[in-house]
């Protein structure tokens, strides 16, 4: 089957080390299911292992991809949960210290087959697509987990969305408006500012300026670059939630801000599939959909691959297999 995958990793240049062809199809064990994928979303956790970042080089070959949306062999359609815990865990499953997501310890989801376990087959509803559903699982899902189970908020806020382009960002803005917060973010260029405008930000500004007033969470992608704004524009007793570094994962500490405005700052990984589900139910409430920037051919992906390194993208890199 086709599929793109890392055989050898390069932690300097990462599309040196993307390859695309064929590899063997999945073989299920007892417990799992194979499914055919429709539709599977590029992430930066993709990139991560094209560098070798947490895939130790006697895991590959490795499939990369951890979002899916797919058929079952009995024609269910399905979107993939790709947060794979140990055997008996009880309880939510991105507390596991053994966790996985797939293309860490299983073959990832960027191919035309893909074996799972069933426990991690979510039903997909007949109002989105396969390339809609296959932005959720890791993305839109991190970024509903950062604004309700992470955020401190039990009502609407403000919120500051660092970095309004990417996947988790993007998707933080327009879960954020759903949610009933109000919504500020920063981009770079003009033309990002107007898409976080279009996804439902009330005010887009540029990175580091200076705000209204102060916020009562920010969602942190970026790391380093934008780390002493996020916690420079947060009210006394707010929260940064980070989930991700794109721009380097050593920022300044600057600890006598974080205790004397008695900050918190709250990491967060994935979702559970109940909070899946929970954001499936507020999609079908709402009518929200996520955007893809681009749907490519699974041959394609070096160009997908290329634009989400370079940050020239706005939401979602969808593949077809």
């Amino acid at each position: 089957m086709r599929a793109v995958y890392v055989e050898q990793a390069d932690p300097t240049d990462p599309l040196a080390a993307l390859r695309i062809g064929e590899r063997p199809e999945p073989v299920a064990p007892e417990g799992w299911t194979t499914v055919k994928v429709e539709a599977a979303a590029l992430n930066h956790h993709d990139v991560w292992s094209l560098r070798g970042v947490g895939l130790p080089a006697d895991r590959m070959p490795m499939i990369l991809g951890t979002d899916a949306a797919g058929v079952t062999a009995d024609g269910r359609p399905v979107i993939v949960h790709s947060v794979i815990s140990t055997p008996g865990w009880i309880g939510d499953e991105t507390y596991d210290p053994k966790r996985s997501l797939l293309s860490e310890l299983h073959q990832g989801t960027q191919a035309q087959w893909l074996a799972v376990p069933d426990a991690n087959l979510v039903d997909r509803p007949d109002f989105l697509s396969a390339e809609q559903a296959a932005c959720l699982p890791t993305a839109w899902l991190t970024a509903f987990r950062m604004l309700t189970h992470d955020s401190g908020l039990s009502g609407p806020g403000t919120i500051l969305v660092q970095g309004a382009s990417g996947g988790v960002a993007s998707a933080a803005i327009a879960l954020g408006r759903a949610l009933g917060h109000r919504v500020w973010a920063t981009a770079r260029t003009e033309a990002k500012r107007q898409f976080a405008l279009d996804q439902g930000a009330d005010a887009a500004f540029e990175p580091g300026a200076r705000l209204p007033e102060r916020v009562d969470a920010v969602i942190e992608t970026v790391g380093e670059a934008t780390w002493s704004h996020s916690l420079k524009s947060l009210r006394p007793g707010g929260t940064v939630v980070t989930c991700g570094a794109t721009s380097g994962p050593n920022p300044p500490a600057d600890l006598n801000r974080v205790f004397f405005l008695q900050l918190r700052v709250i990491g967060s990984t994935m979702g559970t599939r109940q909070e899946l589900g929970e954001l499936l139910d507020l999609l079908g409430r709402t009518g929200l959909r996520p955007r893809a920037d681009r749907v490519l051919a699974l041959d394609d992906a070096r160009e997908g691959y290329a634009a989400m390194i370079e940050g020239d993208l706005l939401g979602k890199i969808v593949l077809r297999p």
